[in-house]
């Protein structure tokens, strides 16, 4: 939107996009606009990830509703898709749901001794990221809270209460967020985190989930002369010219090396060619950091890679996690993990031909990323490995998201608010929080008719998941 418009402009924007679609008119979902079949769908996506890994992907999609759901955006992004929008452009999440919002250490915004308040809480997967509706992210989170609430067995007027509160709270938001300073609204915090319920849970498993901790649940210690010749060899050695890391030291007798565990198939560490060619595509990665950033990770050394199963959505894409270790740290006591993922284009890119211009696609989701976030990994980058687009980002550092399992009425509510607050401000700081606050109005209109959306999207997402379930069992 260009910015030359005046705030009159912006208003009037949004109060005309009411006349391409009607508040009211978000109600309306029908199954029988859109000819496409899901399973076509699903089955379309997977045609380019590694065959060994599709069961395990299916086998978590089988697992509930919400699963299924969690593994199904290119089904919902055809369903939006078939459906009139409102034209309202903003950065999209692109897969906004329950299980897409957590904890996690970003770059500090000030000193501080208090370890929680160093971590954020925002929206952390972005794999989906493009511009597109505002309204294609509300819909998505307002139907994973209604099938989260029917997994944990929520009754349904809290899963009703919810929804409601989430839309209310992301209208009111907006609007005030429309009445920001620019810079005000750039730098603006959630300070009532520790109050909701069910944050503190939440902050207090991210704090527990450190580097350290990963050290010990992902590695293991190996033999000397192993060690020895793994940080040593000229392969590694080549790998590494060019990319802004150290050449492998030597090992001392004392050091008790470690490497990645092995459990096949959800962690299994790298031959010698593969590792290489992921340590290799290091270099375009450290290229894509800020300096300051750069000379940060050049005080580490890589010393080994693993092929990792992570999330459901992304199972069957390449996934590598690297070991490292700070160089002049006393063995073992400054780990660092990064992971490089494979990124293929949004699901959503073949219906918003004009929501994206990047040619990276990893480069995409680092700009939706830091478009949407307030703060995030400070090693925030991408890169290329043999022509594939890979996000590189840490690996659980300090990261922990909501157990579904554990929701019930009240902290379905206070999450469903923290949900309506953190979007409203993803899409206030990519977007234009007035013409999308013009369009909202200060009525509840909108809010039940997202409301009603998603329950019937959810009784959809129940319909195809026995589909997904009794295709499994075909062997389709």
């Amino acid at each position: 939107m260009p910015n030359t418009l005046t705030h009159a402009d912006r208003l009037a924007l949004g109060l005309a996009a009411r006349k391409q679609l009607t508040r009211s008119a978000h109600a309306d979902f029908s199954s029988s606009t859109c000819k496409h079949d899901p399973l076509d769908l699903l089955r379309a996506a997977e045609r380019d990830r590694l065959p060994r890994y599709l069961k395990i992907k299916h086998e978590r999609m089988a697992a509930s509703p919400f699963g299924f759901f969690r593994g199904a955006v290119p089904v919902m992004a055809a369903d939006l898709a078939c459906h009139p929008n409102t034209g309202l452009l903003t950065q999209l999440c692109g897969d906004a749901h329950v299980a897409n919002l957590g904890a996690f250490a970003a770059a500090s915004t000030g000193l501080t001794a208090d370890a929680q308040s160093r971590l954020s809480f925002d929206i952390n997967d972005f794999d989906e990221t493009i511009r597109g509706p505002f309204e294609f992210d509300l819909k998505r989170l307002a139907t994973s809270l209604l099938l989260a609430g029917r997994d944990a067995g929520i009754k349904r007027a809290a899963r009703r209460e919810a929804v409601l509160h989430f839309a209310c709270r992301y209208r009111e938001a907006m609007h005030h967020f429309s009445t920001m300073p620019v810079l005000e609204l750039a730098r603006y915090q959630i300070h009532r985190l520790a109050e909701i319920d069910p944050m503190p849970a939440i902050l207090a498993q991210a704090e527990r989930a450190t580097p350290l901790k990963s050290l010990k649940s992902l590695t293991e210690p190996i033999p000397q002369k192993t060690a020895a010749h793994l940080k040593s060899s000229d392969s590694k050695r080549e790998a590494l010219q060019g990319t802004g890391f150290s050449a492998p030291k030597e090992t001392d007798s004392n050091e008790s090396p470690r490497r990645f565990q092995s459990h096949p198939p959800l962690l299994t560490r790298l031959a010698t060619k593969e590792r290489d060619l992921v340590l290799a595509a290091l270099g375009p990665y450290n290229r894509t950091l800020q300096p300051e950033r750069r000379h940060f990770l050049s005080q580490y050394e890589p010393l080994d890679v693993a092929f990792k199963v992570v999330g459901t959505g992304s199972i069957g894409l390449r996934d590598y996690c690297i070991y490292l270790e700070a160089i002049s740290r006393p063995a073992h006591t400054d780990p660092l993990f990064l992971q490089l993922k494979e990124e293929p284009a949004s699901a959503y890119a073949q219906y918003l031909p004009d929501g994206d211009t990047h040619t990276h696609q990893g480069h995409r989701v680092v700009d939706g990323q830091r478009a949407m976030q307030l703060t995030s990994d400070p090693f925030l980058g991408y890169t290329t490995i043999e022509g594939r687009d890979f996000l590189v980002r840490q690996l659980n550092d300090h990261k922990a998201s909501i157990d579904i399992e554990k929701l019930d009425a009240k902290s379905l509510l206070g999450y469903a608010d923290l949900c309506g607050e953190l979007f409203a401000r993803g899409h206030a700081r990519a977007g234009d929080p007035v013409t999308i606050a013009a369009y909202l109005g200060n009525n509840d209109r909108f809010d039940h008719a997202l409301l009603t959306f998603a329950r019937a999207y959810a009784d959809k997402t129940e319909h195809d998941f026995d589909l997904f379930k009794h295709s499994l069992k075909a062997g389709k």
